[in-house]
């Protein structure tokens, strides 16, 4: 897909986007399985409009491991389009092996990526040095530039702290955002920043990130900005200014957000959440099924505390302030 590159250029910046808000969307499928392009864009403008910073799709919210290559292509060309230079667009290619990464580079490349999001091979075990040629090898295959991405409870591999300091020696690696939960290890990719002050670190979990960002994060890549994008982007503005009190607050409004998770699995009831709001149709990649009537009716009453549009969304979400 031909971009002008130097429009897009001039909406955003990487030291911008990567310290903002990042959604990792997900891929609304229709009653085929197919991708759902108009409700792509619709959860593209909602997510812009609620403040966010940038587009990352086909992670673990996303479904890309479990998707086709056609079904990959659509999401991302998609996704591009309705960006429209706005913002970048990050593409996973989690994939378990180099070649399958590669491939989805290449095609992820020629449907309008501005970047991959690469982690640690799996199924097998790999140790560091595999980890480093299979990220390397994943940047070779175009000359898109990489973010990291450590989520372990879905690889069963670590990207350790060590090995994520060798790859940031390499100028087309931007960042690394860090999902396993883990702040010990959350601050040993903070402290690659002495070295390297652009390399961008995002939180991916939802229960860190007021934690992260005031500890000197630089991001937040949370699932649940596909519901309610404006309270991530208050909490990292409340975090810019150092405002603790309001971080604790936003916080405490997002753990009560995350009890949607709870009604069944959570990937679903995160497609059922989006398609309360008029996102989608709630229905996951196969073989998971969409949330039943009594999860949604649950997940339904927990959006009614948000402040929620009409259908589709027309402006962002935002969370009616809890009375002080």
């Amino acid at each position: 897909m031909e971009r002008d590159e130097s429009a897009a250029r001039t909406a955003w910046s990487w030291e911008g986007a990567l310290s903002g808000v990042v959604p990792p969307l997900i891929s609304p499928l229709d009653v085929s399985g197919e991708s759902d392009d108009a409700a792509t864009g619709v959860l593209v403008e909602h997510v812009l409009a609620g403040g966010c910073s940038g587009l990352f799709v086909l992670g673990g919210c996303g479904e890309g491991a479990w998707l086709t290559a056609r079904q990959r292509g659509a999401v991302v060309r998609t996704t591009a389009r309705a960006a429209a230079g706005r913002a970048p667009v990050l593409v996973g290619v989690m994939l378990p092996a180099t070649r399958p990464a590669a491939e989805a580079t290449r095609q992820a490349a020629d449907e309008g990526a501005d970047a991959v999001v690469v982690g640690s091979p799996y199924y097998f075990a790999v140790d560091a040095a595999a980890q480093q040629r299979h990220v390397e090898a994943v940047l070779d295959a175009t000359r898109l530039p990489g973010l990291l991405y450590n989520i372990p409870q879905c690889t069963h591999q670590t990207l350790s702290p060590e090995t994520v300091a060798t790859l940031a020696r390499d100028a087309r690696v931007l960042g690394i955002k860090d999902s396993a939960g883990d702040f010990e290890v959350f601050q040993g990719f903070l402290a690659i920043k002495r070295h390297r002050p652009d390399f961008r670190v995002l939180q991916g979990n939802e229960h860190l990130a007021s934690a992260s960002v005031l500890q000197g994060g630089d991001g937040l890549v949370p699932g649940l900005a596909n519901v309610a994008p404006a309270l991530f982007v208050a909490l990292r503005q409340a975090a810019a200014r150092g405002d603790a009190a309001t971080c604790a607050r936003l916080q405490a409004e997002i753990v009560d957000l995350s009890a949607l998770y709870g009604y069944g699995h959570w990937l679903p009831a995160l497609k059922t959440a989006c398609a309360v709001l008029g996102i989608g149709n709630g229905l996951p990649a196969a073989p998971l099924v969409a949330a039943d009537d009594a999860q949604r009716r649950a997940i339904a009453a927990i959006l009614r505390r948000l402040d929620a549009p009409s259908n589709p969304p027309r402006r962002p979400l935002t969370r009616r302030a809890h009375a002080d």
